[in-house]
């Protein structure tokens, strides 16, 4: 296998932004892949634009073996022809903890996220059977970081535009966030740890907290002192309708504050054991706050 050079779909995404900074600065080669234009600002990056369905891209002569997918899993099936047509051999794939959280939740949307996840990653793995594609599957809990996530980065724009955030109960459902750049490094761990080859691991961050001490934590980062307002089930079901109305909000649902007070941990051991990885505690920078 060629270890300089690597092919990357997903690139423009949290994660794999993170992943292109620490493969350039190991001196890695990156074909990245994304479906946005992007100009090319590295010479150790070279960009493809890619539509919503694969077609044959021409000066393949140069093969690509190894590859790392942080794009959603679901979408890594349009791209099987790609990755072939390179000569693929190994992949690492990011997943997400939540085909076992959301799948038995209250809300349908989120059940069908997670049977999205488990079919995609049958598929992936049958797939890689056929054409004997070596695969690693990592499935992050809580990803945050640079701003850019979906989960932290909104309960702080919630806190700098209420002053406040609302707590189903006690919220001591148990979280293990993780950093988007632990993720990134556990990938290229999985990528380079060629003794390991099709299974799974479960990533989570170095610190298990509760929901309420996590949403405390992000008060201190931005400075400001903990306004924290339990609220029943009944009243929050009330709201959510209301708070959905606002377009940054439209995705909040009554089953995600249900999850406050359920514990969404993992055992992770042998992730830390096998690639010798040891992610950060949940500690939040000014760059990782919008």
């Amino acid at each position: 296998m060629d270890k300089q050079h690597v092919g990357l779909l997903g690139a423009t995404s949290l994660v794999g932004g993170c992943i292109q900074q620490q493969l350039l600065n190991k001196n890695w080669r990156i074909t990245a892949f994304s479906r946005k234009k992007i100009r090319n600002s590295h010479t150790h990056i070279t960009w493809l634009q890619l539509g919503t369905k694969f077609q044959p891209i021409p000066h393949t002569n140069n093969k690509i073996v190894i590859w790392i997918c942080a794009a959603p899993i679901w979408v890594l099936p349009e791209y099987f022809d790609l990755l072939l047509t390179y000569g693929i051999q190994r992949i690492v794939i990011l997943s997400s903890t939540s085909r076992f959280t959301k799948n038995v939740s209250s809300d349908q949307n989120e059940q069908h996220t997670a049977q999205l996840l488990i079919k995609s990653e049958d598929q992936v793995q049958t797939w890689a059977r056929i054409n004997n594609v070596e695969w690693i599957i990592l499935r992050p809990t809580l990803i945050y970081g640079m701003g850019r996530d979906k989960n932290i980065t909104e309960i702080a724009r919630f806190i700098l535009r209420f002053g406040f955030f609302p707590l189903l109960g006690a919220a001591k459902g148990l979280r293990q966030p993780i950093h988007a750049t632990d993720v990134s490094t556990a990938c290229i761990l999985a990528l380079e740890a060629l003794n390991l080859k099709n299974c799974t691991y479960n990533l989570t961050g170095g610190e298990t907290l509760t929901y309420r001490d996590m949403v405390k934590r992000i008060f201190s980062a931005l400075n400001k002192k903990p306004r924290l307002i339990r609220i029943p089930l009944w009243l929050l079901r009330l709201i959510i309708p209301i708070m959905r109305r606002i377009p940054r909000y439209r995705l909040w649902t009554a089953a995600m504050a249900e999850r406050m007070n359920q514990d969404l941990v993992f055992n992770s051991l042998n992730t830390q054991q096998d690639l010798h990885f040891s992610p950060g505690s949940f500690v939040l920078s000014a760059k990782d706050l919008p």
